[in-house]
C-alpha cells in the first residue's frame, strides 16, 4: 500500500555526527511532491496510477531510434565525433534542423521565421531550460506571475530559488489578460513592479488543466508585458511541451510568434513527449539578452547536454522518421483521452458538483469535485483512493502558487498517458468508488 506523504523521501541517518549545514536554497527546495508521486508509482505496481505524467512505453520509438543509430554509427569517424563532448549551446546540426522543424510547426517559411541559430539553446529536456531561466533571472524575493493552476514542478523550481510566485486568474481560455493587467497595476501601486521578472505560460494543453491559451489572448499578453516593461524587461516563458500532442480542436500560433521584437518571449519545447523522454532533448529559442547568461549558467552545470542524443534526434528529423511517429502516437493518445472522458462521464456524471475539462490535446484531464471534498495528500480522499481503492491521482492544490491555507482543495489531475485503455477505465471506476465513499 502507498506510504503517507511526509515531505521528505530520504531518511536522515546521523551516526552522532555533527549536523550538516545546508544552504538556504536546499531548504527552499526540500518539498518535492514529484519525487513522492514517482516513488509511489514504482513501489506500488498494484496501484493504478492516474497521476504519472509518463508517456506510454508501448509507443516509444524503438524502430525509429534503431534506424537513426544505424545511420549515425555507419560512419566511424562521425560516430566518434558524436561520442565526444559537445558544446554548451548544443549540436549545430540539430539547431539547424530545429529551424526547419519550427517553420513546419508554425506554418511559416524558414526565412519568414527569421531565427538566428545562435539564439537556439539545447537543453537536457525542457525542465533544464525552465531551471536555467529561473537561475539567471531570479534573486530571492523576485516575482513570477503564473496561471492558476499551473505546472507544479515549475512551482517547486521557483520555490527552490526563493522566488515569489503570484497567481493570475484563468478561465477556459487560459490566463485572463485583464487579470494580468490588474495584477501588474497592483504591484506597481505597491512599489513591487521592478521585482517582476517573468510571466510563465503553458500555452498548449496545459499541465495540469488541459486548457490552451486562446489565440487572441496570446497577442494581448505579449502587448501587456511589453507595455509594462518600464524600467526592466519582463520576460514571458512559453512552455510548449505539449504543443505537438493535438488530437482535435483549434490550432494556435505560438505566443512567441506574436513577439515581433523576439526579445520578450522565450519559446521552450521538448522531444520528451513527442518522441522519447529517455533521450532528454529539449530546446529554447531565447531573446538575445538571455543567450549568454543562460549558457554561462549551463556551463557551470554540465558544459553541454548529451551530444550523442542531440545528433540522434537530428538524424531522426533528417531521415523523415519523426513526423510519422508523431502521427502514430496521436492516434493512440486520442483513443486514451476519449476512453478517460467516457469513463469519467460513466462513473461521475451522476454526482452533483463534479465537473471536468475536455482537453483537445496533452495528457491530462482536470477534475473539480464539490468544495467539501479535500483532494490533498493529507485529505481523506487521497488516503482512501490509494490505500483502499488502489488508485492514485495528483492533488490539485499542488498546482496553485498561493499560500497552502488559501489554495482550493477540491481539484485533481488525471493522466491518461501511461495506462492502457483497460487501466484507464479501472482507475476511473476506482476513483469514483473513493469519491462516493467520501461524499
Amino acid at each position: 500500500m502507498c506510504k503517507e506523504y511526509q515531505g521528505s523521501l530520504i531518511p536522515l541517518v546521523t551516526h552522532n555526527l555533527p549536523e550538516l549545514r545546508f544552504s538556504q536554497r536546499r531548504n527552499w527546495a526540500s518539498e518535492q511532491a514529484i519525487g513522492f508521486l514517482i516513488q509511489q508509482a514504482v513501489e506500488n505496481p498494484e496501484v493504478v496510477s492516474l497521476a504519472a505524467g509518463l508517456v506510454d512505453p508501448e509507443l516509444l520509438p524503438v524502430a525509429e531510434t534503431r534506424a537513426a543509430l544505424d545511420k549515425l554509427l555507419a560512419d566511424e569517424q562521425r560516430a566518434k565525433q558524436m561520442l565526444q563532448y559537445g558544446t554548451i549551446m548544443g549540436a549545430e546540426f540539430l539547431r539547424e534542423q530545429l529551424i526547419d522543424h519550427l517553420a513546419h510547426i508554425e506554418k511559416r517559411s524558414r526565412d519568414d521565421l527569421n531565427i538566428d541559430i545562435n539564439r537556439i539553446v539545447l537543453t537536457t529536456g525542457s525542465q533544464q531550460l525552465l531551471s536555467l531561466v529561473g537561475e539567471v533571472l531570479f534573486n530571492p524575493g523576485d516575482i513570477c506571475l503564473v496561471a492558476a493552476p499551473t505546472y507544479f514542478v515549475f512551482l517547486s523550481t521557483l520555490n527552490g530559488l526563493g522566488a515569489c510566485t503570484i497567481s493570475v486568474e484563468t478561465d477556459d481560455g487560459g490566463m485572463q489578460p485583464e487579470a494580468l493587467e490588474s495584477k501588474l497595476e497592483q504591484l506597481e501601486a505597491e512599489g513591487e513592479l521592478d521585482r517582476v521578472k517573468l510571466i510563465y505560460l503553458v500555452s498548449y494543453y496545459d499541465n495540469p488543466s488541459g486548457l490552451s491559451l486562446s489565440e487572441e489572448r496570446r497577442s494581448a499578453i505579449v502587448e501587456i508585458v511589453q507595455r509594462w516593461s518600464k524600467r526592466n524587461q519582463i520576460v514571458i516563458l512559453e512552455d510548449a511541451a505539449y504543443r505537438e500532442l493535438r488530437y482535435d480542436g483549434p490550432t494556435f500560433s505560438s505566443v512567441w510568434s506574436f513577439d515581433e521584437s523576439q526579445e520578450t518571449v522565450i519559446l521552450g519545447q521538448t522531444f520528451s513527449k513527442s518522441f522519447s523522454p529517455g533521450l532528454r532533448v529539449g530546446f529554447g529559442v531565447v531573446p538575445s539578452q538571455l543567450v549568454k547568461p543562460i549558457c554561462d549558467r549551463k556551463g557551470n552545470e554540465d558544459f553541454g547536454s548529451a551530444n550523442f542524443n542531440q545528433h540522434l534526434i537530428a538524424t531522426v528529423l533528417e531521415q523523415g522518421l519523426y513526423q510519422p511517429h508523431v502521427e502514430h502516437i496521436l492516434n493512440s493518445y486520442r483513443a486514451k483521452r476519449d476512453c478517460m472522458l467516457d469513463a469519467v462521464d460513466k462513473y461521475f456524471s451522476g454526482l452533483t458538483g463534479v465537473r471536468w475539462v475536455h482537453p483537445h490535446g496533452g495528457l491530462y484531464v482536470w477534475m473539480t469535485l464539490p468544495e467539501n471534498v479535500d483532494t490533498g495528500f493529507d485529505g481523506p480522499l487521497f488516503n482512501h483512493a490509494t490505500k483502499v481503492q488502489n488508485v492514485m491521482y495528483v492533488p490539485g492544490d499542488l498546482c496553485y502558487a498561493i499560500d497552502p491555507p488559501q489554495r482550493p482543495r477540491n481539484h485533481l489531475r488525471l493522466s491518461f498517458g501511461v495506462q492502457t485503455l483497460e487501466g484507464i477505465e479501472l482507475g476511473v471506476q476506482r476513483l469514483s468508488n473513493a469519491v462516493h465513499s467520501i461524499i
